[in-house]
Formats: structure tokens, C-alpha cells, sequence
């Protein structure tokens, strides 16, 4: 899949299983740093996920201030090793 126009989120979701297991051969704390993120847009490069989940203690957990910038680059690499392309990975 390294053809950028065929890239969509749905494409994106599909394959996600993927990544996340590149993400925990990589790193055990970064696959738990992102393991529960939702996919919600993919605009150009930008990637929107989010930590919101009604369902779990009642709205979100923001971690973003205290996960470690390493995490993110080894989800970003995760990305491109499966989808072919670099990312920018935006967190809601």
C-alpha cells in the first residue's frame, strides 16, 4: 500500500491490527501508550486519533502530556512500515 491516493481511513482501519503489533514488537509501553486510540479522520498526512471512550471511567484518558515523544515516533514508523507513508500523528 504505498500509493498515498489509495490510502483512506477505512484502509487505514483495516489494517490497524498490524501496526499495533509492529508497535508492541517495538515497545510494550508504546503499544499500551496507543493500543485504545480511535482513529477519527485522516486529512492529507494528518492523522486525528483519540483517547475518548464513553464507555470506559466515564470519558477519556489524556496521557498526551506525560507519553514520551519516542512513542509517537515509533508509532509513525509502525505506520509507514504498513501503509507506506509518513504521517503526521495528531492526538484529540
Amino acid at each position: 500500500m504505498s500509493n498515498r491516493g489509495e490510502i483512506s481511513l477505512d484502509s487505514i482501519k483495516s489494517e490497524w491490527n498490524r501496526v499495533l503489533d509492529l508497535l508492541l514488537d517495538a515497545d510494550r509501553i508504546a503499544w499500551l501508550a496507543f493500543f485504545d486510540a480511535r482513529l477519527v479522520s485522516l486529512d492529507g498526512n494528518r492523522l486525528l486519533i483519540s483517547f475518548a471512550d464513553v464507555t470506559k471511567l466515564g470519558g477519556e484518558h489524556n496521557f498526551r502530556a506525560a507519553r514520551n515523544p519516542k512513542y509517537l515516533a515509533l508509532l509513525t514508523d509502525a505506520i509507514h512500515q504498513v501503509y507506506g507513508i509518513d504521517v503526521e500523528v495528531i492526538e484529540e
